[in-house]
């Protein structure tokens, strides 16, 4: 039996453009939502790039670049490997979402020491972003603008590169995205007096707000601008619409303050503080005071126009290749004018168009948090020219995204007005000119290196050969003996070593760790004191007991003591 040929991809293509175009109501000009499986195949897309994005990534070693990324995997391990596991072990400023979404993976240990533990989740995310930007675009733009949208937006070299590493965005992007695509629909929804699709997205929104607020706090923002949205949205709506959807909408309203009630929770019973992560020991503010110089602040403290500066410049330098960011912010802004402009016609109503506007959420927060919250951000451009927090531009990539894009389809208008030789030829060539430009703006990045990735090398070249310094010396002791070490700045080093968490007496138990300040050669075999650390001043108070064997210094870090403890063999003897 002669098998049968596979149909060539571009007839596929061609088949499926002309079931598409059959559509009823299908009108390429026309701002229209998504029809069945685009988003699919937009999700597809992303994974793809994600892949792709993982094996250039891996191959070279950036997975673990960020002392962050490290960190985040270090709290979802002790999850799972502590002497005390379990949901005690989320304690932080962190927030707790992305640590649970690592568990399935963090309990084998190659798959810690290799930070693969967290790639599902950040490609995951990353391609749900993607084809979220799609279906956000296709209810704004024409079909062919919202594709230049997502491609500007899932082309970006920092956006690939964070989809491959233990780092958060990613997830808040995939979030937010979606967050604002379903108060869309919702809204909408409403407007049309259409009660089950308004009650879904209703109850997938507080679903989307439960994950931003437990992954970052900027979406504890878009959580509140969300609620008042969609409470406006009720009040508005004819009275017996407004009683059918209230009890969904109270539901919702439990949804929204569950987040951060649990957190506030959280922390009150387990570090004794409600706002322990806003003012405890590893609060910004708290890190900031113990980092900067006597009597300095960074620029933009207590200053939100220098706050402003930094971090619309870190947003664009984020976004797009050399300078050309100017140009991107410029023609954001100019879409978000269009976008104002046209709020109150009927099409712009019946889609929720004006709902995109949460995307822009970040930009205020940022700048009270540069400028109020004891949050730096350094960039090359800016004094004092160096890299730290560049990557908090990467939240505002979507509303750059499609905001620019906005004013590229209205050029596009505005040429194919014109019926003279030059221009109309130009109306034609402008959008297969603009996604040539995503693919230009992606290639110019990755030649110059993108910023979020330099700043991550620039993060490990001191870090990284020191952790594996003391690997070294932590893979010579026997697997079996406590070994006591301050682990809150460098937990890589047992990550690398390939050492349970349950061997090791650090801060993440506690109880161990008071008592073993207060007695080192009584609680551990092993003590790794590095300059200016608890255990270093723990040594120095009670240096019975203790043999020292080795100093260990590296270029950029502290000098570490490695001690032997004669009390505690003896008592093991």
């Amino acid at each position: 039996m002669k098998r049968a040929r596979r149909e060539p991809f571009a007839r596929k293509i061609e088949r499926r453009r002309f079931w598409l175009e059959q559509a009823p109501g299908y009108n390429p000009e026309a701002v229209q939502p998504v029809v069945r499986g685009e988003t699919y195949a937009l999700f597809t897309t992303g994974i793809i790039l994600g892949f792709f994005a993982l094996m250039v990534c891996y191959a070279k070693g950036y997975l673990l670049l960020y002392g962050d990324a490290v960190a985040h995997l270090g709290i979802a391990r002790r999850i799972v490997d502590a002497r005390y596991p379990g949901l005690a072990q989320l304690g932080g400023v962190w927030l707790p979402l992305p640590h649970l979404l690592m568990l399935p993976f963090i309990g084998k240990m190659s798959m810690w020491q290799s930070g693969m533990a967290a790639v599902p989740m950040s490609v995951l995310t990353y391609a749900a972003s993607v084809a979220g930007m799609w279906r956000l675009g296709r209810r704004m733009l024409r079909p062919r603008w919202a594709l230049v949208a997502t491609a500007f937006y899932a082309l970006n070299p920092n956006l690939l590169y964070l989809a491959t590493t233990a780092m958060t965005e990613t997830v808040f992007l995939g979030l937010l995205v979606w967050t604002v695509v379903v108060t869309m629909e919702g809204i909408a929804a409403l407007r049309a007096g259409q009660v089950g699709v308004a009650r879904i997205r209703m109850v997938v929104a507080g679903l989307l707000i439960l994950g931003q607020v437990f992954t970052r706090y900027d979406g504890w923002i878009v959580g509140a601008a969300v609620w008042c949205w969609f409470a406006v949205a009720v009040w508005r709506s004819e009275e017996s619409l407004r009683q059918r959807v209230m009890p969904t909408f109270l539901i919702f309203t439990v949804m929204c303050v569950a987040g951060p009630l649990a957190w506030f929770w959280y922390n009150h019973h387990f570090e004794h503080d409600w706002l322990d992560f806003l003012r405890g020991p590893y609060s910004a503010k708290q890190i900031e005071r113990r980092t900067a110089p006597p009597g300095q602040h960074y620029r933009g403290w207590h200053n939100v126009g220098w706050a402003a500066l930094f971090y619309t410049r870190t947003a664009q330098i984020d976004a797009a290749a050399w300078e050309t960011g100017f140009g991107l912010m410029l023609a954001a802004i100019y879409g978000l004018w269009l976008t104002w402009k046209r709020r109150a016609t009927a099409e712009a109503r019946s889609l929720a168009e004006s709902v995109a506007l949460l995307l822009w959420v970040p930009l205020p927060f940022y700048i009270y948090s540069v400028a109020y919250g004891s949050v730096p951000i350094f960039i090359p451009q800016l004094w004092p020219h160096s890299y730290y927090n560049a990557r908090y531009g990467m939240e505002m990539l979507p509303a750059l995204s499609l905001y620019a894009v906005l004013a590229a389809e209205r050029l596009d208008v505005w040429l194919r007005t014109k019926t003279e030789g030059k221009l109309k030829t130009s109306a034609q060539l402008w959008q297969p000119v603009a996604l040539l430009l995503c693919a230009v703006n992606c290639a110019v990045m990755v030649y110059r290196i993108p910023p979020v990735l330099k700043e991550g090398i620039v993060n490990a070249t001191t870090r990284v050969p020191f952790e594996k310094q003391l690997a070294i010396v932590i893979e010579e002791l026997p697997p079996d003996v406590p070994i006591m070490m301050s682990t809150s700045a460098h937990i890589g080093v047992v990550q690398v070593a390939g050492r349970t968490l349950r061997s090791m007496v650090s801060e993440n138990d506690n109880d161990s760790w008071q008592a073993a300040l207060a007695d080192p050669a009584g609680k551990a075999d092993y003590i790794f004191a590095m300059e200016g650390d608890p255990v270093e001043a723990a040594v120095k108070a009670h240096p019975q007991g203790l043999t020292e064997l080795e100093v260990i210094c590296t270029t950029g870090q502290p000098c570490t003591k490695v001690y032997h403890s004669t009390v505690w063999s003896a008592g093991a003897k």
